[in-house]
């Protein structure tokens, strides 16, 4: 069975895993975890723990048990007192630290009750922040950053992380090495400010494939398409480039991209600016669900899956 290592964090990941779990491959997602917003921010500092907010949303994406189960443990309080606005996978997995030692064993034992296929991993065990330099300030902390990228001139961590030891055998290991759809700079780019993912990815044979992003971010990715977002992944690789793009081309209704405009200031983001080196797969993978654009999980996935058996030819 193919090895696909998959960096990420956010929505655009889960999507992604809710199709990759049902072709038949070895997936193993990395999730980063210097999120410090809303629930994960409030656990992370009382408990002094790694954020565990996106690896719980990605272990539930690819949970294969009841749903009343899933419904359960994506449930977050909302009366006012000391559980306001948890959810209960995030208490859940802030237990199972305290319990079984550490993140990744907590993330094991948590994929093990929700049958979930494939292997989840945090990027380090360690509590760490993420921190942009401007030219007069530092922006400190995933919210600050994001808010104020455009005055940031350098992204890094508080401290240097080491890695799980895992992740590394993985991306040695793997076939396909996939940057998820997210956020640019505060899900996909942390991975990428660790040298020994750097590193590791470096001397990795596997192709490096990113999934573009169906619209943009107001204030980090305005007016970027698919070429820009590549570049700015090009320059934190260090070495490496990405090798293939998955991009949609499917066009979206103008009420539909008037309404995200109006009112989350967002575009759809073109396929333009990809370099003539880079290989791009271009096709409809965008549906609309409740109102909102979201990547095809069946589609984007099939989409890995045949570039992975063509591969092969």
């Amino acid at each position: 069975m193919k090895k696909v290592v998959v960096f990420g964090g956010g929505t655009g990941l889960s999507s992604l895993l809710s199709g990759l779990k049902l072709f038949p491959l070895d997936v193993t997602t990395v999730i980063a975890v210097s999120d410090n917003g809303s629930s994960t921010g409030v656990l992370k500092e009382e408990l002094n723990i790694p954020a565990v907010g996106d690896i719980g949303k990605v272990l539930l994406s690819m949970a294969n048990v009841d749903s009343d189960f899933v419904e359960l443990l994506g449930y977050r309080f909302s009366k006012e007192g000391t559980l306001h606005n948890h959810p209960v996978r995030n208490i859940m997995l802030a237990a199972l630290i305290d319990t079984k030692g550490s993140l990744s064993e907590a993330t094991k034992y948590m994929a093990k009750l929700l049958q979930v296929k494939g292997t989840v991993l945090p990027l380090t065990e360690e509590k760490v922040e993420l921190v942009g330099m401007g030219s007069r300030k530092e922006y400190f902390g995933e919210e600050s950053v994001s808010a104020n990228i455009k005055k940031i001139k350098k992204l890094y961590y508080d401290h240097d992380i080491h890695i799980c030891k895992e992740v590394k055998e993985k991306v040695k290991e793997a076939d396909l090495i996939i940057f998820s759809p997210g956020s640019l700079y505060t899900s996909i780019l942390p991975h990428l400010l660790a040298k020994e993912v750097v590193d590791a990815l470096n001397a990795s044979k596997a192709p490096l494939m990113y999934i573009s992003n169906l619209v943009t971010q107001p204030g980090e990715t305005d007016d970027y398409n698919v070429g820009d977002h590549v570049n700015v992944l090009n320059h934190y690789l260090n070495g490496r480039k990405i090798d293939i793009v998955i991009a949609n081309n499917g066009e979206v209704d103008n009420k539909v991209k008037k309404k995200y405009l109006d009112t989350e200031g967002k575009t759809i983001v073109q396929i333009e600016g990809v370099d003539e080196d880079t290989e791009v797969i271009a096709d409809n993978i965008f549906s609309i669900e409740d109102g909102r654009i979201r990547h095809n999980a069946l589609k984007t996935a099939y989409l890995v899956f045949s570039y992975m058996m063509n591969e092969n030819e």
